[in-house]
């Protein structure tokens, strides 16, 4: 099992990065769906939303690191079934539209936990401090922007999911085997 990527796999870094990810995106957008139903008098309360702020917070250094090792990691040679230059430019995009929602959306919720001023408490590892400034309906604003760039996000992954069963499936192409195993095909 190799840790680097090669012109025809991926390693083990990679794929695990990448369901880490997946799993963490999943997870804190539905735990996010469920906090939001809570009320006062929940035991969950106010330990859900620390629990969501922490793995959102973990979640985005995960995607800059998944970012930084694609940029320096090789990249196998993919899509070599894509009959058209426009589907290239789509899969591209909606890469870069996944990685730029996380961080986004990671940016918002950040906006969301410090329009008090408070730190953001990362499970009581680390805290990640406020601005030093705070903006008229910060949180009401930012919380509008988390919720829709979150729902665009869902959709992005759903479509993503789509495709790679629609390669294993129908075009019965390595596309979904890459990921899940580092041998090469």
């Amino acid at each position: 099992m190799s840790l680097q990527n090669s012109s025809h796999h991926y390693g083990w870094l990679t794929i695990a990065l990448h369901w880490v990810i997946a799993l963490g995106v999943l997870s804190v957008f539905f735990l996010g769906l469920w906090m939001v139903t809570l009320d006062y008098y929940s035991t969950w309360y106010h330990q859900a939303p620390w629990v969501h702020k922490s793995l959102g917070v973990v979640l985005v250094g995960l995607m800059v690191v998944r970012w930084i090792w694609h940029r320096i990691s090789c990249v196998p040679k993919r899509f070599e079934n894509l009959p058209a230059a426009w589907m290239h430019a789509a899969v591209h995009a909606s890469h870069l539209m996944m990685y730029g929602l996380v961080l986004l959306i990671g940016l918002t919720g950040y906006l969301i936990s410090t329009a008090e001023g408070k730190p953001v408490s990362v499970f009581d590892w680390f805290h990640i401090a406020a601005l030093p400034w705070q903006f008229e309906q910060q949180a009401d604003w930012a919380g509008w922007w988390h919720q829709w760039l979150a729902y665009g996000l869902l959709a992005l992954v759903v479509m993503h999911a789509v495709a790679a069963l629609k390669h294993h499936f129908v075009d019965k192409d390595c596309t979904l085997k890459r990921m899940l195993n580092t041998q090469p095909y």
